[in-house]
């Protein structure tokens, strides 16, 4: 089986089609945004958004009043468009990073982080490999005590995505590929409308990083 060059598919993606109308595409991050709120940290708390992609949470999120927002993908068209949507007054609250998750060289450079957001990201990783990748930058950029917010199509929802097999997930599953150093504070299934009318079924997770206890 050949491996996916996932860099060319989501910059062919992005290039071939408008950004909102997507499969993942939201005008309201609405369970992500009342997650991150749920926390009460400061406004400068630092949240990075990884596989950002397009996405309208960056916008929410400066309307909100933070200040302090990383956006992450493996797309620099992507991150080209999202940056475009974006008031002129705004962009400096944003620093925009196009890194790989799975083989990261940059992320690193702006952490510690005290919120890391993935929405619909961490099921395109298949291999056991790319896993351990994941979790292990996830370790290395958040404080000590800080958060993972996590959503991923649940074990009943769909088996493929923009072309690719998925890797489905609970919040026990979750917890066992996070381990131990992960605190599960909350989790609820989401059934989100695709811009095509279709549902498909999420988990959203919430963990604090706790190591050593």
């Amino acid at each position: 089986m050949n491996e996916i060059n996932y860099k060319q598919h989501w910059e062919t993606v992005y290039t071939n089609k408008p950004f909102n109308e997507l499969g993942w595409y939201e005008k309201e991050s609405t369970p992500s945004l009342e997650l991150i709120q749920s926390l009460n940290l400061p406004k400068d708390a630092k949240i990075i958004n990884v596989g950002v992609g397009a996405s309208t949470i960056v916008q929410d999120l400066i309307k909100l009043g933070y200040t302090n927002i990383a956006a992450n993908d493996i797309s620099s068209k992507a991150l080209a468009v999202l940056e475009n949507q974006l008031d002129v007054k705004d962009k400096h609250k944003v620093v925009f990073i196009e890194d790989d998750l799975t083989n990261s060289n940059q992320i690193g450079n702006f952490a510690p982080f005290d919120i890391w957001h993935d929405r619909a990201v961490l099921h395109f990783f298949n291999s056991d490999a790319d896993k351990v990748d994941y979790v292990t930058l996830l370790k290395k950029v958040l404080k000590p005590n800080a958060f993972a917010i996590i959503a991923t199509f649940h074990t009943d929802g769909a088996l493929k995505c923009s072309g690719l097999e998925l890797t489905r997930y609970d919040e026990n599953t979750l917890q066992e590929l996070l381990g131990l150093d992960f605190k599960l504070v909350k989790f609820f299934n989401y059934e989100y409308t695709m811009p095509s009318g279709e549902n498909r079924l999420y988990i959203y997770t919430l963990f604090q990083y706790c190591p050593n206890t």
